[in-house]
């Protein structure tokens, strides 16, 4: 076992090696989506909202008087 050369033996490791290997596996999250959108179809989403965002507060107005400053 000592003396036996593994197939494995040469290969290098490096950080371009690691870089060009492709992901190909989807995330959890899509996972999750998939599984439930075959069950039943999702709801169609309205592409604005009628509130305001979460960040409303920070409007161009506020910006422009800051940097005025």
């Amino acid at each position: 076992m000592a003396g036996e050369k593994d197939d494995f033996d040469e290969v290098v490791l490096d950080e371009d090696f690691i870089r060009s290997a492709g992901t190909s596996e989807p995330s959890a999250r899509a996972r999750m989506l998939a599984a439930q959108w075959q069950r039943e179809e999702p709801e169609p989403q309205p592409w604005r909202s009628d509130e305001p965002p979460a960040g409303w507060f920070f409007s161009k107005a506020r910006r422009r008087r800051w940097r005025r400053r």
